[in-house]
């Protein structure tokens, strides 16, 4: 049996708008296992980024209790949420934001900077990372001179440069084609199967879902199906 990393506890966030109050989620209680690809599944405006931001410990619910590895984030100050999400996630969005005027090297290793590792551990780990997404031979290459799923790979070989415990990837395929998205999915499940990482992904794609272990349906804030 593999241990929960993250659970949810009757999580609600909820908006004021004038005098009326827009329920994002409503009561969402889920657990995601470690070392899974679990896919929130949903329309837009399903509530699957919101519950992706909370996770990722990026805002806090009006209501409920988010654990991560047993200990409540919900309750943790800004600079202890930082920390975690510094060392312990990596994310992945939609709007894929590479520094143009690097190259694919140069955006993984500006990101382990970031993370205070030295100098070697940095070069080997950013070409460690970019084998993984299978971009060796394009490491040099700027985002102009990238596709699409190229641009994405890169953006998951910077994520899991630093060696995080979950990756959080919101809507990673919605800009791509059906075929390349899979090929960016197989990414995360190769991830899962070799290194050990868990990765949540959203999704309102249906052909996404056969790779998932774990598939949590959201609709208008709820979770309506669970597989």
């Amino acid at each position: 049996m593999k241990p929960v990393i993250i659970r949810t506890e009757g999580v609600t966030r909820c908006f004021p708008s004038g005098r009326e109050t827009i329920y994002a989620l409503k009561n969402v209680s889920i657990s995601i296992k470690a070392g899974t690809l679990t896919i929130l599944r949903g329309r837009s405006g399903s509530g699957k980024t919101t519950l992706i931001n909370l996770l990722g410990a990026l805002d806090k619910p009006t209501s409920g209790k988010i654990y991560f590895n047993g200990n409540e984030i919900t309750q943790m100050s800004e600079a202890r949420r930082d920390v975690l999400r510094q060392k312990e996630m990596g994310f992945v969005f939609q709007s894929i934001a590479l520094i143009s005027m690097m190259s694919a090297y140069e955006n993984v290793e500006f990101a382990l900077r970031v993370a205070g590792y030295n100098s070697g551990e940095r070069r080997k780990r950013a070409e460690e990372c970019l084998a993984f997404v299978g971009l060796s031979k394009r490491m040099h290459h700027r985002p102009s001179e990238l596709s699409g799923g190229e641009q994405q790979r890169v953006a998951i070989a910077r994520a899991i440069a630093h060696r995080p415990r979950v990756v959080f990837a919101d809507e990673p395929t919605a800009e791509l084609d059906t075929n390349t998205g899979l090929q960016v999915v197989k990414v995360f499940k190769n991830l899962v199967e070799k290194e050990g990482l868990t990765v949540v992904m959203s999704t309102h794609d249906p052909s996404m879902v056969e790779i998932a272990d774990h598939v949590y349906t959201l609709e208008d804030g709820e979770i309506v199906d669970e597989q």
